[in-house]
């Protein structure tokens, strides 16, 4: 039955009304269902904002019937160029962008509706409704009697944040919506094009006061997201990312005090195109550094998804890559394509958390290519396909025990995509299997003076621990639950290794065993 739910409500998701109605008629969407009915270790998804409030609403309800609790959108790009879109922007028939002492054309599309906290200077700042478009003009001046001005123009499909804010707080959930993003620099789009920095900064500024003032009061708003990707490695002195960082992070820790900023860089284990293990360490520490002041949380990409770090276990060193992983390092084994796996970085990055940061892992819930016959993304490029629900399990597997909270990119279309109408989505075989046990950790672990295996994770409780390639399975003599839960049993491992997977009390069993030495 909760397949079947969870299918209509993702299927009503992706439907666009042809009448849709406005926001004052929400009330017209069909009721909110509460219910948590297959709590998932995967806590937060990367959403898109939706100008539909009816849409938004079968969205966070299907998040938040998996468990999620967290819901982050992308800031969109503050562009230096005056894009061709704007055309349709005319006050009293002329383009909006001609005004008196006009320096620079900064752009911004989004899917947001701004309040009263963005405009400041009569005349000059305004919201416009022209063409049947929505478009905001707002000037970066420090006053609004300078004879130059740098303007932005907006425009805007409609308030898709401000109805997930709604949503998100109806249903007891947090939103980090995306810092705008610095543009990029020319022939190098990895590094923001620092000339415009101070134009960013005000118009941050601008959004966040804007923010403040609509949603600084509603339980629904964590902090932002900082948009621009950087790699977790060690880096230069003089880096412009960083740089973009700390300038951006200020304004955010001034503008709204004591909200947190969400980062998740990435790593890449690639050899010869990435970096080792030890280098997330130093990585993270430099990441910190531009919090100034403000609560932090970095959430490392597991690479996983792109194909540029792979999950394998401690045995697996000399196997071959997975089959999905050979169109991005080739036909060769783990040892000869990547430095390391996911736990390998997590690990290094753990040995440095800083006071008032905290370490959460984005796993990336794709495919690095599409094979036939498969769902996925198309656009924009490139391809991506559909995972699995076992290969998720594995992802969380890797995360280990240090993740403070696991999230993932993306929710759409990566977990909402069918390949045929009477197919399941990926959100459809987690509610399925949701209760399969998933292990982050095990060690050996003395009770009561008799020797075995501890195992932190997800639905262990009750049942039996299997131990491979011995094929003995021994029943729990012990549980908790904490922030992890912890099961033992008494078994002392032979071998090389030991593969450990769990079958609880409901019967279910785990998509993947864990390895130890």
């Amino acid at each position: 039955m909760h397949r079947v739910i969870l299918w209509l409500v993702v299927a009503v998701a992706f439907v666009v009304s042809l009448a849709a109605p406005d926001k004052p008629e929400v009330e017209a969407c069909q009721s909110r269902d509460t219910r948590v009915v297959a709590p998932y270790a995967v806590t937060g998804y990367w959403v898109m904002p939706r100008a539909d409030p009816c849409v938004t609403r079968r969205m966070v309800e299907a998040i938040h019937a998996i468990g999620g609790d967290t819901l982050i959108t992308f800031g969109p790009r503050f562009s230096a160029r005056e894009e061709p879109d704007f055309a349709d922007c005319l006050v009293d028939g002329r383009p909006c962008a001609e005004v008196p002492g006009v320096r620079h054309v900064y752009t911004y599309v989004t899917s947001e509706e701004f309040g009263k906290g963005l405009l400041r200077c009569p005349g000059l700042d305004r919201r416009i409704v022209s063409r049947g478009r929505i478009f905001y003009r707002v000037s970066l001046a420090g006053s609004c009697q300078d004879p130059v001005q740098d303007v932005v123009l907006i425009s805007t499909d409609g308030d898709g944040l401000g109805n997930l804010m709604t949503e998100a707080a109806a249903y007891g959930m947090t939103v980090f919506p995306g810092l705008p993003a610095a543009p990029q620099s020319a022939g190098k789009p990895w590094e923001p094009d620092l000339a415009h920095i101070a134009a960013l900064n005000a118009f941050t500024a601008r959004v966040l006061a804007d923010y403040r003032e609509r949603f600084g009061r509603s339980s629904a708003f964590g902090g932002v997201y900082q948009s621009f990707e950087l790699a977790m490695r060690t880096r230069a002195a003089k880096d412009p990312i960083i740089e973009l960082y700390a300038a951006q992070h200020a304004v955010v820790a001034a503008t709204l005090p004591g909200k947190k900023i969400l980062v998740s860089p990435y790593i890449d284990a690639r050899k010869g195109r990435g970096f080792p293990p030890g280098q997330a360490e130093e990585g993270l520490a430099d990441i910190a550094a531009t919090r100034a002041g403000a609560p932090m949380a970095v959430a490392v990409q597991d690479g996983r998804g792109t194909g540029k770090v792979p999950v394998y276990g401690v045995h697996e060193a000399e196997a071959k890559v997975a089959p999905r992983l050979v169109p991005v390092v080739g036909d060769v084994s783990n040892a000869q394509a990547y430095y390391g796996a996911t736990r390998d970085y997590i690990e290094a990055a753990a040995r440095r958390v800083p006071s008032g940061v905290e370490l959460w892992v984005n796993v990336e819930g794709f495919e690095p290519t599409p094979v036939d016959g498969e769902c996925g993304r198309v656009d924009p490029l490139p391809l991506r396909g559909r995972t699995t629900k076992s290969r998720i399990d594995q992802q969380v597997m890797a995360a280990g025990t240090h993740a403070g909270k696991i999230i993932s990119y993306g929710w759409d279309p990566f977990f909402t995509c069918q390949a045929r109408y009477d197919t399941p989505s990926l959100a459809d075989d987690i509610v399925s299997g949701w209760r399969q046990p998933i292990i982050v950790g095990a060690s050996r672990k003395e009770m009561n003076g008799r020797p075995g295996i501890l195992v932190e994770g997800y639905n262990l409780r009750g049942g039996t621990l299997r131990f491979d390639p011995q094929g003995v399975a021994v029943k729990q003599e012990w549980y908790e639950k904490g922030r992890l839960e912890s099961a033992w049993a008494p078994y002392v491992p032979s071998g090389p290794w030991t593969s450990i997977t769990a079958t609880n009390e409901t019967g279910q069993s785990s998509s993947s065993g864990y390895v130890i030495h």
